[in-house]
């Protein structure tokens, strides 16, 4: 049975979360599998973004699945540094923290880390993202999981 949540007019699933797509679009992102990536997500699937310089709203699988390969695609060196899946009130939260260089955008080519938290409303496949961003940040020293230099 599917509920509505009457403040936003959305499905929310009765039964449990749906981890394993989740757990795909995390494999699809974290090796930049884009096309992976993208049989994660409804054909027309809602994503927005609160982005350092502000607010974005992208629509379809294959434009969300471009914003991505725009973010991490061109980096030569890429790592994943921590990825967690959870659920809270009937969406799937997921958060990622990569490492890489160069940054897009020609933000720099030095080391950068960037961490994102999505919350996400899932059926058979992700129709709608909400995404936080950190923005791009250059690498300090104390950001490195061995405490030092790379």
């Amino acid at each position: 049975m599917t509920n509505f949540d009457s403040t936003v007019d959305r499905p929310v699933s009765d039964g449990p979360a749906r981890w394993s797509i989740a757990g795909r679009f995390l494999e699809g992102l974290t090796s930049r599998d884009y096309e992976r990536l993208a049989t994660t997500l409804d054909e027309e699937v809602r994503f927005r973004a609160l982005l350092p310089p502000g607010s974005s709203q992208w629509v379809g699988r294959d434009e969300t699945a471009d914003v991505f390969r725009s973010w991490f695609g061109t980096a030569d060196r890429f790592e994943v540094v921590d990825a967690t899946v959870g659920e809270i009130g009937g969406r799937l939260q997921m958060t990622w923290r990569l490492r890489l260089r160069p940054a897009p955008f020609d933000i720099g080519a030095s080391w950068h880390v960037i961490e994102q938290h999505a919350f996400l409303d899932v059926a058979d496949t992700i129709s709608t993202i909400d995404l936080v961003c950190s923005g791009f940040r250059a690498e300090s020293t104390h950001d490195t999981p061995t405490g030092g230099m790379r």
